[in-house]
């Protein structure tokens, strides 16, 4: 099973998920970073931090960035 690993780059700083999670899909790592997501937001609005800018990137374990999840993606409006 390929393991991916969900970076959280913010501007020029890269925080690296050193240890990864199995996943038998893409899309199942897509849907666990939007998750992931959700709940860094909710942390965030709750800190009254600024959320704007932030990006979870998806990586292959030989490094290839396979997509990137802003975190103002996962916010529904309507």
């Amino acid at each position: 099973m390929p393991r991916y690993y969900f970076h959280l780059r913010d501007g020029d700083r890269l925080d690296r998920d050193p240890e990864g999670t199995e996943l038998a899909t893409l899309d199942l790592a897509v849907e666990e970073v939007q998750h992931a997501a959700r709940e860094l937001l909710a942390r965030k609005i709750l800190q009254g931090e600024v959320v704007d800018g932030q990006i979870f990137e998806i990586s292959s374990e030989q490094g290839e960035i396979l997509d990137k999840v802003p975190l103002k993606s996962v916010v529904r409006f309507e």
